[in-house]
């Protein structure tokens, strides 16, 4: 399964993105290192389900939204030197290792410093924080290659080895390849068997593109003054309420709004029903849906999996002609899969004993057999035939 990381600086309000996305229990408090060690949870991606446009009974969706599950994590806040253990450095790094792409959560108000100590709100610059994280991940990954370097340049000189499959196998953690250590040497515009440090913090900057995609995401915005605001979204900076979020989740498991991860806007089930101070409260994380397209949480999960690391969904079933498994259930799975995945990608992530036995895919909307070498679209629903039981 993807598994995604929340990074950023300590009280930037991970532990409450962390909850409003998982609703798992996350301690949440208003001082630096409140996480000392990772959270582990489980949030998901949205998607479109194929049940309404094909007119079928699904119950594994919410009236046509597909739920498809990731890993999150939420890393203990980092600091300054952190590649050099300062902090919790050295165990927040190792918890990246993990993550397939990360969501950069910065304090878009400025109410916090490097440190995640407490400001008034513009009092920092949250673009600060945006290079210091690339940097300690620079740095932390230029570290693990410096301890290997003296041993590979030395192999470098003699025949038939090759640097990019040497430097490869140093970054097995981070699952690069060699033709992945070739683009990289590229972008930084050097000549790895020949350059000089400064030339491999350069290369160790791209390793950390291609290993690690991101998303910065500037959380706490419904605090954030409004030119501070405008500054960041020349930027670019994708935005999100954590806090705004978490409190929609929890107001509609209590039935107090009819709201789904993601929607633009929530709509109250009964005004009388709610406190002034709930009403207060709803109408500004409204405000802020209203400026921001909803409270930013869902859609950078969505980003992160569905352009970061370029998915799509697909779903098995064993019955083309019913659209679901031996047991009657109507699109009982959604699959991630890379785009230009294909029917045999597909069966092995099912399981490895059907990919082994593969022997051809049917195309449950034509009901018509496809090549183990056709791409895979979003949205595909597939049979896949095969010798294992």
């Amino acid at each position: 399964m993807i598994t995604l990381a929340l990074a950023g600086k300590p009280n930037c309000g991970k532990s409450t993105f962390f909850k409003a996305a998982t609703l798992a229990h996350a301690e949440i408090a208003n001082y630096p290192f409140t996480t000392i060690s990772a959270n582990f949870g489980v949030g998901y991606v949205r998607t479109t389900c194929p049940c309404k446009e094909l007119g079928l009974v699904c119950s594994a969706c919410q009236d046509g939204d597909r739920f498809v599950p990731v890993n999150i994590i939420d890393v203990a806040g980092l600091v300054p030197d952190a590649h050099k253990g300062r902090g919790l450095g050295n165990q927040f790094l190792d918890n990246l290792r993990q993550a397939d792409a990360i969501i950069h959560v910065v304090d878009a108000s400025g109410a916090t410093d490097s440190e995640g100590n407490l400001l008034n709100p513009g009092a920092h610059d949250p673009l600060v924080d945006i290079a210091f994280l690339k940097f300690e991940m620079t740095m932390w990954v230029y570290g693990i290659l410096d301890k290997h370097w003296a041993k590979l340049h030395r192999q470098a000189q003699t025949k038939g080895f090759f640097i990019h499959k040497g430097v490869a196998e140093v970054f097995t953690g981070l699952g690069v390849t060699p033709e992945e250590i070739r683009d990289a040497e590229l972008a930084a515009g050097i000549d790895l068997v020949h350059t000089d440090e400064q030339g491999l913090i350069s290369f160790c900057r791209e390793i950390v593109k291609i290993s690690k995609p991101m998303i910065v995401v500037g959380n706490k915005v419904d605090a954030a003054p409004q030119e501070l605001v405008a500054r960041l979204k020349t930027e670019n900076m994708a935005f999100s309420s954590a806090a705004g979020e978490l409190a929609l989740r929890n107001a509609s498991n209590a039935h107090l709004i009819r709201y789904i991860p993601g929607d633009p806007m929530f709509r109250v089930m009964d005004e009388g029903s709610l406190s002034p101070a709930q009403k207060g409260g709803l109408a500004k994380i409204a405000a802020t849906m209203k400026e921001f397209g909803g409270t930013g949480v869902q859609q950078a999960l969505n980003h992160a999996v569905y352009s970061l690391l370029d998915r799509i969904v697909v779903y098995p079933v064993e019955d083309e002609h019913h659209y679901c498994d031996g047991k009657g259930r109507v699109l009982p799975d959604a699959f991630l899969m890379k785009k230009g995945s294909t029917p045999r990608d597909l069966a092995f992530q099912v399981h490895t004993d059907i990919g082994k036995g593969f022997l051809y895919a049917v195309d449950a909307r034509t009901k018509m057999r496809v090549k183990d070498t056709h791409e895979l679209k979003d949205g595909d629903i597939i049979r896949i035939v095969s010798i294992a039981k």
